[in-house]
């Protein structure tokens, strides 16, 4: 178990560790049960713990003095050690035990992360170096629709690990090596004689050159025998055809650049070309250790449960996506020393990451038991649809360009912005950033709301609606504590080490526990990798602020002035380290 400081806000594990004596005191000799505590919104209490059932079917005929469940949960709540932290305690049912958490002690635990910073309510996790391989495009392809769900989902499962102090590699697995390389070379040639003179401007849109590249391959053959002796050329790693390698890559990459910075996303490119001197000396060990066979003029790899080989070299002697996925989960292992990673694609891709671990399984890179580290985990998602239910594109049957739709979010952000009269009281500036942050921001939240696996519509308005659970309507509720805070005209940095929190309202004390269940939360969506846990966590915060709390208590004004406006100031600093965790831009007036 982590020490007192480590599980600093973190209320289920502060519990957990005094079941957990209670539990070594009842049951010395079943050393391997761990506590199950939940958090409950049930009458009885704040947080449950769940242990007695499962313990009695363990310990039942073996001699002991418990009648039954509900006994096991009676002596189980005698056993607690006395601490600050617990109001009351009762037993339920089949056993459950009721915790009813000290209001002060809720209160104190507020006030000390307003004074040392939500830093302190950080979860604590069993990983010290994650990759997350995210976002992924390939060169010399437009980032689409598809793209912005890995993007996102990734970033914010990065944040959310590094907020837990994992360190994170965040890797971006452009696709800029295979034999597509040959034609765009050898078309590049044809338009460009001088490949010094080729730019941004003179190529143009690069998914039209693409387009057009592989028209000419497949209508002709003269063509297509130059684009494969390219493809060797440069493999083989000559100048003129590296160079121009070079140029393609470069431009695409400003292209992905723009994408990324509308996104506020930072990555670190290790393509498909960075691991392609390392699969040689990855293959060879693969093949002395047994696992590669010989088939159909193919080296595969079979694996138990699957009817198809991995195929690692192609019967042409080629390399594939197996054998570059290969080579670059070695050398996160081997090289990078990672002990989590994570692959963010989508789900349609969940096979081939599932033979690919288990090849990895077999030549004991892995271990067999995944609760065990090294891990590695694939996180899938659905699809982006369109109004109609199918997958989502433009009017001419187009993927959709990612820069052109967050334009559009932008765009429609501001002209609502634009209705409501901001032009009046804002500046130019003003009036764009707040855009940006809402307009990104929506589409964000709109994204990682949903549970990653399923599909989801993309539907504008839905997503700048103002009321429900959007990003529009969290970002205003934000504001709107901060209009609070300022219109009271009180020095909240002074009342942070001046003032008390006393949670004697009901609202006030739905508020708090709220509030300190916000770091169970950031720790369930990194153990899951599930981004839509933090979402619900945030929308629900903004709801009991707003009906429970504010609804029902007087801020401003009232004898409880002080204590009320630090409830508004974490309410505040929570909410906008949820943004921050999800790569959205607080707004601090609306």
């Amino acid at each position: 178990m982590a020490t007192e400081e480590e599980n600093l806000g973190n209320v289920k594990r502060q519990l957990a560790k005094l079941f957990e004596v209670s539990l070594r005191t009842i049951v010395p000799d079943e050393p391997e049960v761990e506590p199950v505590v939940v958090a409950c919104a049930g009458k009885f209490g704040d947080y449950q713990c769940n242990n007695a059932m499962g313990l009695w079917s363990k310990i039942k005929g073996k001699g002991t003095d418990f009648k039954g469940p509900p006994s096991v949960g009676q002596a189980i709540m005698k056993n607690l050690p006395k601490s600050e932290i617990i109001e009351s305690c009762s037993v339920a049912g089949p056993g459950f035990v009721n915790v009813v958490l000290s209001k002060k002690w809720i209160a104190k635990s507020i006030q000390k992360m307003l004074i040392d910073g939500i830093e302190k309510w950080a979860p604590q996790l069993q990983i010290k170096r994650a990759v997350v391989d995210f976002s992924s495009p390939n060169i010399a392809k437009e980032m689409h629709v598809g793209h912005l769900r890995s993007t996102i989902i990734g970033d914010t499962l990065a944040r959310t690990l590094e907020f837990s102090n994992v360190e994170v590699l965040r890797r971006n697995h452009v696709g800029d090596w295979g034999t597509q390389f040959g034609m765009l070379i050898e078309f590049l040639f044809e338009k460009f004689p001088n490949v010094e003179e080729v730019s941004e401007t003179a190529i143009g849109d690069l998914q039209a050159f693409y387009k057009a590249s592989k028209q000419r391959f497949d209508d002709d053959p003269a063509f297509k025998e130059r684009a494969q002796q390219a493809v060797v050329r440069l493999q083989g790693g000559e100048p003129k055809y590296r160079n121009a390698w070079l140029k393609i890559c470069e431009i695409s990459r400003k292209e992905f650049h723009r994408v990324y910075e509308r996104l506020g996303v930072h990555l670190d490119e290790k393509g498909e070309s960075f691991y392609n001197p390392y699969i040689p000396g990855v293959l060879k060990e693969l093949n002395d250790l047994g696992l590669i066979e010989e088939s159909q003029g193919a080296r595969v790899i079979f694996l138990e449960g699957f009817n198809i080989p991995l195929i690692v070299v192609k019967s042409d002697g080629g390399y594939n996506y197996a054998s570059t996925d290969l080579t670059a989960l070695w050398y996160r292992l081997n090289e990078e020393k990672a002990d989590w990673i994570i692959y963010v694609t989508d789900v349609g891709q969940q096979q081939h990451f599932d033979m690919f671990f288990k090849a990895a399984k077999r030549a004991g890179w892995l271990p067999n038991d995944d609760a065990l580290k090294p891990k590695v985990t694939h996180v899938g998602f659905g699809l982006v649809l369109g109004e109609d239910g199918k997958r989502f594109r433009t009017r001419s049957s187009e993927v959709v360009r990612l820069v052109d739709l967050l334009d559009e979010a932008k765009d429609r952000s501001k002209t609502a912005l634009l209705e409501r009269g901001k032009a009046e009281e804002w500046t130019e500036k003003e009036l764009d950033q707040t855009a940006e942050a809402v307009g990104y921001s929506a589409v964000k939240y709109a994204d990682l709301k949903n549970n990653r696996l399923t599909n989801y519509t993309f539907d504008f308005d839905q997503m700048l609606n103002d009321k429900g659970n959007t990003a529009v309507y969290l970002l205003y509720a934000h504001a709107r504590i901060c209009s609070i805070i300022r219109k009271s005209g009180r020095n909240i940095e002074e009342l942070k080490k001046t003032g008390e929190i006393v949670l004697d309202h009901t609202g006030e004390r739905e508020l708090g526990l709220h509030l300190l269940q916000f770091s169970e939360n950031v720790e369930e969506t990194c153990t899951n990798l599930l981004p839509n846990v933090l979402c619900e966590y945030l929308y629900n915060l903004s709801e009991v602020f707003t009906k429970k709390f504010y609804s029902n208590c007087q801020v401003v004004g009232s004898p409880e002035e002080t204590s009320r406006l630090l409830l508004c100031e974490a309410t505040a600093i929570v909410m906008r380290k949820c943004f921050n965790l999800l790569g959205i831009e607080p707004v601090y007036k609306i």
